[in-house]
């Protein structure tokens, strides 16, 4: 299985969600964290995810008999390239953005069904806005996203610093104006 396909799954993409920030996790740590998805199926994911070379074994021991393993992202192979963006089909896109949906609303209900969820306090934001852009307005404001999203991507885990997850969404509604 191709990145595409392991990264195409709600929950595989969940997983790579809460291993973001430099995380190394056990599959029980990551059962706390994704708790709305059961034990077996959260193994088989990760053991997909390990197979396809987007985790990595980060860290064994031995606990009570048992081998322990704490799991981490492997950085490259955690995205998808340009080149491989490139071959996407029409198909690919949709189930790829399906996938992104179905993760992005587990999330969310597991965020809302947390005990002291408070969207007001937390500045909770769902907003959409249909906005008119010419090209150059358009690439503008990818950079301006760019440069607003990339200095915070590689911020590690600390208690001081809870995860958020930010999904920007960007497609046309219509074709150009008449």
């Amino acid at each position: 299985m191709g990145p595409l396909e392991l990264l195409g799954h709600p929950v595989r993409l969940r997983i790579v969600h809460a291993l973001r920030g430099g995380r190394s996790l056990t599959t029980a740590e990551l059962g706390e964290r994704i708790a709305d998805v059961s034990k077996a199926t959260l193994y088989r994911h990760v053991e997909l995810l390990a197979e396809g070379g987007i985790l990595e074994v980060a860290e064994e021991r031995r606990v009570r008999g048992a081998v322990e393993r704490r799991f981490r992202l492997r950085v490259a192979s955690a995205s998808i390239t340009p080149e491989q963006l490139e071959q996407l089909t029409v198909e690919d896109h949709r189930r790829g953005f399906a996938a992104a949906m179905a993760a992005l609303v587990a999330e969310f209900n597991a965020y809302v069904e947390r005990d002291g969820a408070d969207p007001i306090a937390d500045l909770v934001g769902y907003r959409q806005h249909g906005i008119w852009l010419t090209e150059a307005e358009l690439h503008q404001l990818i950079e301006g996203l760019r440069a607003a999203i990339l200095p915070v991507l590689s911020n590690e885990a600390t208690p001081s610093r809870s995860r958020y997850l930010l999904s920007p969404i960007l497609f046309p509604t219509e074709d150009n104006a008449s």
